[in-house]
């Protein structure tokens, strides 16, 4: 019976034990080692979602040092780097469907290996498998003139068809593109919302402008969007861009001239300057 009440108060006493260190761990508040950073950007009509972590150089060598040269690298901290892609893209002149991959690396001295691998969900790369790699492929890395204490990456430029992603960290910067082709996609939409009550006039004759379309129906859409809001001012700096584009300088000229006066109106400063911007070009 003794021996019964001892293994209960040790039982109990274990239970309050764990109970009050998970009460501790559930209140403790400490940053973490590497922070994390989450980044959404946007390509044509679709987006990138990038997760990673960050940790920072602490007077260590970083390549060919904490990240051996030669081996996969989770390409940050904690978990897995991921990219997760809302539409097809293209990357080293692969197909990649959408969908969420990791971003594994393999760091060298004069070149690294990039790494698309469906296993997006793991700690580290500890669990990495070659054969679940949806792409790989080389890039040169480059030396950074300042040195970047805390690992980033990001999209340093990005264009409607490219997103530059760049890998930066200590004072070794590696580059490569992630690309789309939507322009059937978008050209399909824009055919579809012309049928619909609520015309897009402007949004599709700035895409014609923007991605050397055919500028007589970029005109005609520009025309309806002046005449559904005649005192709007971008409606006229648009219309008159595609005139200056076509060539039409008298044309550019007065309908900005008629932008401008619509912005004096609506005392928009931004307005009155990119009308004035398009009548210097049309003299």
């Amino acid at each position: 019976m003794k021996r019964m009440f001892l293994g209960l108060a040790i039982a109990t006493l274990m239970i309050t034990v764990l109970t009050t260190q998970a009460v501790f761990a559930q209140n403790l508040k400490l940053p973490a080692a590497s922070s994390t950073q989450v980044l959404t950007q946007d390509l044509g009509i679709s987006k990138i979602t990038l997760t990673y972590s960050r940790p920072n150089v602490k007077g260590r060598t970083i390549f060919g040092g904490l990240e051996p040269y030669g081996q996969v690298w989770r390409t940050g901290a904690n978990s897995a780097t991921t990219l997760t892609f809302t539409g097809d893209v293209s990357i080293d002149g692969k197909a990649i469907p959408a969908g969420t991959y990791a971003l594994f690396t393999i760091p060298n001295k004069n070149e690294w290996t990039i790494i698309l691998n469906k296993g997006a969900k793991q700690w580290g790369a500890y669990e990495y498998n070659q054969n679940d790699d949806v792409l790989r492929f080389t890039v040169k890395p480059q030396q950074t003139k300042n040195k970047v204490e805390t690992f980033t990456i990001s999209f340093p430029e990005v264009s409607a068809t490219e997103a530059k992603l760049n890998i930066a960290w200590e004072n070794t910067s590696v580059t490569f593109p992630i690309q789309v082709n939507q322009d059937a996609e978008i050209m399909a939409s824009i055919d579809q919302a012309m049928q619909g009550e609520k015309k897009p006039y402007l949004a599709a004759a700035q895409y014609y402008f923007n991605n050397n379309k055919d500028l007589d129906q970029a005109l005609a859409w520009a025309d309806e969007a002046v005449k559904a809001n005649p005192e709007l001012p971008y409606s006229y700096y648009w219309k008159a861009q595609i005139q200056l584009k076509k060539g039409d300088k008298e044309g550019a000229k007065a309908t900005a001239t008629l932008g401008k006066q619509a912005a004096e109106k609506a005392k928009s400063e931004e307005y009155i300057r990119l009308n004035n911007q398009v009548i210097e070009k049309a003299k």
